[in-house]
């Protein structure tokens, strides 16, 4: 499980095995070293000649004698400072601040992991190499043959010149503005309803109930 928390990677680093600790060592190999051994880095080793690139020591170079793999630090040959007693002490340099200069090959495991490391380079490069190289020619343009080049392309026949008569035709149906079709007006006609009926029954009640009060009144 990866984790950002600083108290979590800080214990992490602190209760690593030696095999990871073995990759911290890391450091950069000077350019002429590049060149040579086709590596960019490698973990210090006791006998290792290295040049300090940050810090208060800046600029010394010597001979590593000491590797502290349970406190991350290098101790390098000629590099003390004087106790108030009188007494002397290697100072601790840790390994991201030094860079280095001379390698010591005397173990045949680790010439075995420079060629090895080495091959390993040497085969991204190429293939790096490869993918550029197939760009370069997907994006030439394809070149035609001279053959395809010298034949001119077939001319076109003229079109035949129009009449000037056909044009004025056209021309004066285009001004005539086109008529529009007469429109036949229709007769609104009111649609009966439910409320004119109604209306209609209440006026003639009233006017028999009229009748009847009349008739009855000449009765009398």
């Amino acid at each position: 499980m990866l984790t950002t928390q600083p108290r979590k990677q800080r214990k992490r680093l602190f209760q690593a095995p030696l095999h990871r600790r073995y990759k911290v060592f890391s450091a950069p190999l000077a350019p002429e070293l590049r060149e040579s051994q086709g590596v960019k880095t490698l973990p210090v080793r006791v006998g290792d000649t290295v040049m300090i690139t940050r810090g208060d020591h800046k600029g010394f170079e010597g001979k590593i004698t000491r590797v502290d793999r349970k406190k991350y630090r290098i101790f390098i040959e000629g590099l003390t400072r004087e106790k108030v007693d009188g007494t002397t002490l290697f100072v601790g340099i840790h390994p991201s601040k030094v860079m280095i200069t001379k390698l010591n090959l005397d173990d045949k495991w680790r010439r075995e992991i420079l060629k090895r490391k080495k091959q390993a380079r040497k085969a991204v490069e190429e293939a790096a190499e490869a993918v550029a190289a197939e760009e370069e020619v997907e994006e030439k343009p394809v070149e035609k043959p001279e053959t395809e080049k010298a034949e001119a392309p077939p001319e076109k026949p003229k079109a035949k010149p129009k009449k000037l008569g056909a044009r004025k035709k056209k021309t004066e149906a285009k001004a005539k503005p086109a008529e529009k079709p007469k429109t036949v007006e229709k007769r609104k006609t009111k649609r009966k309803t439910n409320k004119t009926s109604a209306k209609r029954a209440r006026k003639s009640a009233r006017t028999k109930k009229k009748e009847g009060k009349e008739e009855g009144e000449a009765k009398k």
